[in-house]
């Protein structure tokens, strides 16, 4: 019973506060977003008010259950919990149910449930045992393989569940990785890769690559300050290209000019290469290297667009990037949804009296887009208080995670935090119009079961390690 006590004792009841807060909003904005005159109890289980209500009773019976097993039952199980969501997203590819083009649901009844919104806690449990044993090198090419392979599994499988949204939330470990030592030039390659992949959708492959080229060439000067050098790698390059496009059309090749130019970016490349080689400049081949990954990365990007993502998926993308308009057609629930939010001004039309909302002008208003019902109903004020009820929780996870003293509750502590805010920034931009719609939940807030719960268990299960911190969990 000591022990019961000093978990009660020492459990940050600030951030519990914080959830029950943020749960409560949700359940009153789901109310808000689907109101129905004819039932109008909020108590009605016949509507997702309801049935929220529901979800709400059952996960904070399953928030009481985590925390009252013993912390090391999460250390000891991690690999057997993420084995088996692993074969659930098997599973759910074999036997599931097919919902708004996605295989990623199990129909039970009344209820379905998502595997995918699970796979993010185990991964993370799954991530901090690795990264908590003896033989994991943050330096070692065989410690960054696994971790690859972790969080590539359930990745892989989400895809072909054809749920992006979902398998997009893995990308966020990265952030993870870099607290623990990974090293800040992945994170800035990252960068690089996310805006060559923008170029390469708003000009083309062609301009990324020119783009690309100008970028390594300033590079190479800031890295050895030889003018001549940087201005004789240009010449090489530009007569190479030159001679390359000009002789494609000369000779009327059936060569299209992209696949020219990187032709010669290739033969540039070995040059230079051979160069560094012979002056021993082995940094220079790194950065030649890392060039030439990035240009087949331009290619590989205008591929996946154009041949794996699904039409709707390319369509929103467009939409966001300005490249195509269509606000009666894919850009219908942005451009309802900012009008929505946009309407409520300075302090909201009130609680139930919001336009948009209650003449449903605003689709999957209780699930995706569940904010533009905060915006419309409680304005700016609304908004800013949510958003900082957030930043709060999220700073407290920062500040918990911190002050762990086992690898394993660190690292799970920053994939709570990491993951969190994945969501949070994601969701608003769908609303705003500053990212595409991808099907990212807003975390406590949007109506559901599976994403209630798997949050539930991800904040909670930290909460439990946090508070047997004074106890040897793992190195």
């Amino acid at each position: 019973m000591a022990r019961r006590n000093n978990i009660w004792a020492n459990l940050d009841w600030l951030t519990v506060i914080l959830y029950l807060i943020l749960v409560f909003l949700g359940w009153i904005n789901i109310y808000a977003a689907v109101f129905n005159e004819e039932h109008a109890s909020i108590l009605d289980m016949s509507q997702r008010y309801g049935k929220q209500l529901i979800w709400i009773g059952a996960a904070i019976v399953i928030a009481i259950m985590l925390l009252i097993i013993d912390s090391k039952f999460y250390v000891f199980f991690a690999y057997v919990f993420y084995g088996i969501t692993i074969l659930l997203l098997v599973a759910v590819l074999l036997f599931g149910t097919k919902v708004k083009g996605a295989t990623s649901w199990f129909q039970i009844g009344g209820f379905a449930i998502q595997p995918a919104e699970f796979v993010k806690f185990t991964t993370a449990l799954a991530l901090a045992k690795y990264m908590s044993t003896h033989s994991f090198k943050m330096e070692k090419i065989s410690s960054l393989l696994i971790i690859g392979a972790i969080l590539a599994l359930p990745v892989a499988l989400i895809f072909l569940q054809n749920d992006t949204g979902s398998a997009l939330v893995i990308s966020v470990f990265i952030l993870v990785l870099f607290r623990e030592g990974l090293s800040g030039v992945v994170l800035f390659l990252a960068f690089v890769a996310a805006l060559i992949f923008i170029l390469t959708l708003v000009l083309s492959p062609f301009h990324a690559i020119i783009i690309l080229s100008i970028g390594a060439l300033l590079f190479h000067y800031f890295i050895r300050q030889q003018l001549p050098e940087t201005l004789k790698a240009l010449g090489i390059y530009t007569s190479l290209s030159a001679a390359f496009l000009f002789g494609g059309s000369i000779f009327k090749l059936e060569i299209a000019p992209v696949q020219l130019l990187l032709s010669s970016t290739i033969i540039s490349v070995i040059i230079f290469g051979v160069y560094s080689l012979r002056h021993r400049l082995y940094n220079m081949l790194t950065i030649l290297g890392i060039y030439l990954g990035l240009v087949f990365f331009t290619f590989s990007v205008d591929y996946v667009f154009n041949n794996i993502l699904e039409p709707h998926h390319q369509a929103r993308i467009n939409e966001v990037l300005g490249i195509e308009s269509d606000p009666l057609g894919i850009g219908y629930n942005v451009n309802q949804s900012k009008i929505a939010i946009g309407s409520g001004g300075f302090s909201g039309k009130g609680f139930l009296n919001g336009t948009q909302t209650k003449f449903d002008f605003v689709p999957e208003q209780s699930t995706d887009f569940i904010f533009c019902t905060v915006g419309e109903e409680w304005g700016f004020i609304g908004t800013t208080s949510v958003l900082i009820l957030f930043l709060t929780l999220l700073l407290r996870l920062i500040y918990l995670a911190e002050r762990q003293r086992s690898t394993f509750s660190r690292v799970y502590g920053y994939s709570v935090a990491c993951i969190l805010f994945f969501h949070l920034a994601i969701n608003i931009g769908m609303t705003i119009g500053l990212a595409p719609v991808i099907g990212i939940p807003l975390p406590f807030f949007s109506y559901g079961g599976s994403s209630l719960w798997s949050f539930t268990i991800l904040l909670f299960i930290f909460l439990r390690l946090d508070a047997s911190r004074s106890e040897k969990l793992s190195h």
